[in-house]
């Protein structure tokens, strides 16, 4: 038998190190040549990483959230034949955990629980079975002469009175409790104000029977998670856009009757042959119309350089919601598509986004963005800007709402639009500028499609 070490491949495109964000093997694990070990991260492209060989897992190179430079090791395997890895070199240079190699100061508690978490996932040994933790048991009420109760019988006999003070008589009273139902737990059975509070939190008959209502049971769990891969990710850079960009959000109310109008006639008549058309692509052909008038919206600003890049192209992120976190695939040139190639393109970018294979060049290099949270509801955003871009569009829920439209009190569709912008370069009144002209090609939807 021998060693074989697996090191952390170059990813290519510049990239010095990754992040573990998955473990899919543990130390004692048997691994089949291709099988897939671990999911590394970079930037925001996940990357599984197979095994080259057969064998069986001895060690692991980091743990989950722990940065491997490139060439490091990831994990060492025990194979048959002679490994690439001499036995004598193998013995002088052990590998643990990503955890136990770290100084002690830079392994947060979540990582170690996260190590710990693992490690518990793994069986138990034969002779060392984990025992089940016992149910908790209600206190039993003291016996009480004359009643010809044990544990499981009735609370009370017939005709017999419950025990209390006044005191506790009244506040019963005041909660609305009949007290023949509470057990006590008093010398001689009396009900104490304790016995009232557990008998109103829901412990109904807790003495008598030992049961519990878990329905108004209380809680004291904590949860710990630490923050890795994807989401750390998201929050560096939703920290980074906050603490670098002066934002201002402007909201802007779109009637969008005749829109949702002519989109529902498109669908009827084009949707067999070319698709069903959402808002969505018609409001990037607006967004693109739009920036015609001002391309200063389509632009990357440069914090140490201080310098502005705008962009004759129209590359439009689309911000999507994952099971791993918030995506921003990018439909690259949008002013070269019509609304049923941007549908096609933003369905496609969202499967790749929600199935993990994304590449990097389809989460990177957008312009301006769009976020959309009308599915979910709301009337009103803040979005926070996709930096280092300078404004991110927002589309919020459709809803019916009287309109005064020629003297007449008449039923609409209206939109909120919440747009937010890069005070450092945009000024106020650009912005609203900007919206404005978005709203007119939306609320006359004729003009999207007339050069």
């Amino acid at each position: 038998m021998g060693i074989h070490v697996i090191k952390m491949p170059d990813l290519g495109e510049g990239i010095a190190e990754v992040e573990v964000v998955a473990w899919h093997v543990q130390p004692g694990d048997t691994v089949r040549e291709d099988q897939v070990l671990a999911d590394v991260m970079t930037d925001k492209a996940t990357v599984e990483i197979p095994s080259p060989v057969a064998g069986t897992i001895t060690s692991l190179g980091g743990a989950i959230g722990q940065s491997l430079a490139v060439g490091a090791e990831l994990i060492r395997l025990e194979v048959a034949g002679a490994g690439n890895v001499s036995a004598d070199k193998a013995r002088r240079e052990p590998v643990q955990s990503g955890a136990a190699t770290a100084p002690a100061e830079e392994v947060a508690e979540p990582q170690l629980e996260a190590v710990a978490a693992h490690a518990s996932a793994a069986p138990a040994p034969a002779a060392a079975p984990a025992k089940p933790a016992p149910a908790p048991a209600a206190k039993p009420a003291p016996a009480r002469a004359g009643s010809g109760s044990g544990a499981g019988g009735p609370l009370r006999a017939d005709g017999e009175k419950p025990l209390a003070p006044p005191a506790v008589r009244q506040r019963a009273w005041d909660l609305g409790v009949e007290l023949q139902f509470v057990p006590g737990s008093g010398p001689a059975g009396r009900i104490t104000h304790a016995d009232l509070d557990a008998h109103v939190a829901g412990r109904r008959g807790g003495a008598a029977n030992g049961a519990m209502d878990e329905r108004y049971a209380e809680q004291h769990g904590e949860h710990a998670t630490q923050i890795i891969g994807l989401r750390r990710k998201i929050a560096e850079k939703m920290q980074e856009a906050k603490r670098n960009i002066p934002h201002f959000t402007y909201v802007e109310e779109v009637d969008v009757t005749e829109l949702e109008a002519l989109r529902l006639q498109l669908n009827a008549r084009y949707g067999q042959e070319r698709g069903k058309l959402t808002l969505l692509p018609l409001l990037m052909r607006a967004v693109v119309l739009a920036l015609r008038s001002y391309p200063m919206m389509s632009a990357r600003y440069d914090d140490e350089a201080n310098t502005l890049t705008t962009y004759d192209a129209a590359h439009i992120g689309i911000a999507a919601q994952t099971e791993s976190g918030l995506m921003v695939p990018v439909v690259r040139h949008a002013e070269s598509r019509d609304p049923w190639s941007s549908a096609a393109e933003i369905a496609r970018l969202a499967e790749a986004a929600r199935s993990g294979k994304a590449t990097r060049d389809e989460l990177t290099g957008s312009t301006i963005t769009i976020t959309s949270l009308g599915a979910l509801g709301g009337i009103v955003t803040t979005p926070v800007i996709n930096r280092p871009e300078v404004a991110i569009v927002g589309v919020n829920r459709i809803v019916d709402r009287p309109v005064i439209r020629d003297g007449a009190m008449v039923a609409r569709k209206m939109m909120n639009l919440s747009s937010s912008f890069d005070h450092r370069v945009i000024d106020g009144m650009v912005a609203a500028q900007f919206v404005q002209s978005i709203r007119g090609y939306l609320e006359f939807p004729a003009t999207l499609f007339v050069e």
